[in-house]
């Protein structure tokens, strides 16, 4: 791996995934939206080109001279208000993206998938890269265009295309200026706006792993396989009291009933749209996360040799730079 082609450099983890290539030596270009938020790329010596996923024609030039591509360019959000736009850039942007990759010959491409796009196991259970996905009736517009182009991408890789899919699960860390839905989560209990928990759990994993397990994927991940970038399962009211504990405030201590959720979260979002902000969560979100949403990420550390960061120093990194960043009161 010379020179990388990194789509979504901006973004939380794409740029987390430059600064470990450009540690490794390897020559980076970013794909940067026109009049995008580059803060997280301030400082770092890589070459920068506008492009946009869905204008085809931006991707070919992007890509030119280029050994390896990093697709991570993607929506991630739990609700637009034009809902269209999952569509077109996280499953007919990522379709042009990776016809550009196959007429420019590339050696290898990470596709960056999510773990919304993997199955759920009953109760408790771990899910791993094999579990087939079943989470149409709960999956939001998110969730399902990860999904959908998840199953294109691996559709390019048996028609020879040299591509493997990284499956993050939620990422937390330095740099989170949107802030994701993870942050947001980290955010909203360190400033003690949310005090309700509910069932369910996640996996968790500091987003300098997931930059760690791209570039690993790139060198030694197998062509048509996906593996999964985590950590630990913690339940909700296990990672809420967590994050609660490090932010030194009292952790949620309203529990929220699944059956309460949906209706409140449909209030939510037409507040949402006769406001045109971002809902605190949606009618779907509450009832998918309500699962255990808990993941074996053996598969990455056998094969990748990913090695997982410490989480509470972790965590306690990404509510110091929430805090400097003025995300979080202070205390």
């Amino acid at each position: 791996m010379k020179k990388a082609l990194v789509t979504g450099a901006a973004g939380f983890i794409g740029s987390n995934v430059v600064r470990v290539l450009l540690k490794e030596g390897v020559e980076v270009r970013g794909m940067i939206l026109p009049g995008e938020d580059q803060r997280n790329l301030a400082g770092l010596e890589i070459e920068k080109v506008e492009g946009d996923v869905l204008n085809p024609s931006s991707l070919d030039r992007a890509l030119k001279g280029c050994d390896t591509l990093f697709h991570l360019a993607a929506i991630y959000q739990i609700w637009l208000k034009d809902r269209s736009r999952f569509y077109k850039v996280n499953l007919q942007g990522s379709r042009n993206m990776l016809w550009a990759a196959r007429r420019a010959g590339v050696e290898k491409v990470v596709y960056t998938s999510s773990i919304a796009a993997i199955g759920i196991k009953p109760g408790g259970a771990v899910s791993n890269e094999e579990t087939e996905f079943n989470q149409y009736d709960l999956a939001n517009d998110y969730i399902l265009t990860k999904y959908l182009s998840q199953e294109e991408a691996l559709t390019f890789a048996r028609e020879g295309l040299p591509l493997v899919v990284v499956n993050p699960a939620f990422p937390f860390g330095e740099g989170d200026v949107a802030p994701t839905p993870t942050g947001k989560l980290i955010v909203d209990v360190a400033n003690g706006s949310n005090p309700v928990f509910f069932k369910g759990g996640m996996n968790i994993v500091d987003v300098k792993d997931v930059a760690r397990g791209h570039v690993l994927a790139a060198r030694k991940g197998e062509v048509g396989e996906k593996y999964i970038l985590g950590n630990q399962n913690y339940t909700i009211k296990q990672f809420f009291t967590l994050v609660a504990q490090l932010a030194g405030v009292k952790p949620p201590f309203l529990y929220m009933p699944l059956a309460v959720a949906p209706p409140v979260g449909y209030l939510m979002e037409k507040w949402a749209n006769y406001k045109g902000q971002p809902p605190l969560t949606t009618s779907k979100e509450i009832p998918y996360a309500a699962q255990y949403l808990f993941f074996d990420v053996t598969k990455a550390r056998e094969k990748l040799g990913l090695v997982s960061s410490p989480i509470e120093e972790s965590l306690s990194r990404s509510i110091e730079w929430f805090r400097k960043g003025g995300y979080i009161k202070k205390n």
